[in-house]
């Protein structure tokens, strides 16, 4: 099974966050975007992506942007999860998708991090998998002219950003 591609419908899904709340797609999508990013704690590829997931999520809160949920989706336990949002940095909502990985079998993951920016009609409106540097760019873009606000660029023109790096 592939991965949702660009247009099609995401899957309705309910999962616990580390925060012991119950998160669903359907209220996330009430309140705007979701950007769901899919991971596991001990994927190298998903500790280099995680910090730039959370440099756009401090940006949009900073430019008082609300309407855009970003979560991460563990496919690690609790504990672990923990210790990986602790490790990166990572503040927006980690969801647990546990085995037998329901959520990420019903959105096809082959690899992670795989990534799904989801429009609040509820079709995926960007999609990715691995670390892409096009792929973030192109997520930070649609978010800012959604919005009309420009943020501040999301890759540091001093860091050596390589352009993929596969999960």
């Amino acid at each position: 099974m592939s991965a949702l591609a660009t247009g099609q419908p995401a899957p309705a899904f309910e999962l616990a966050g580390m925060d012991a709340k119950r998160y669903s797609l359907e209220e996330g999508l009430a309140a705007g975007h979701v950007l769901a990013a899919f991971f596991k704690a001990s994927c190298p590829t998903c500790q280099y992506t995680f910090p730039f997931l959370e440099r756009l999520y401090q940006q949009l809160r900073a430019a008082g942007i609300e309407r855009v949920r970003i979560w991460g989706i563990s496919q690690d336990n609790a504990q672990h999860s923990q210790q990986f949002a602790r490790e990166f940095g990572v503040t927006f909502p980690i969801l647990i998708d546990e085995e037998p990985y329901k959520v990420s079998q019903e959105y096809g993951l082959s690899y992670v991090p795989t990534l799904f920016l989801i429009a609040p009609d509820g079709h995926v409106q960007i999609t990715g998998d691995g670390f892409s540097k096009a792929d973030l760019l192109a997520i930070h873009q649609c978010l800012a002219q959604h919005f009309s606000v420009e943020l501040p660029l999301l890759f540091r023109p001093n860091e050596k950003v390589p352009e993929y790096k596969p999960g």
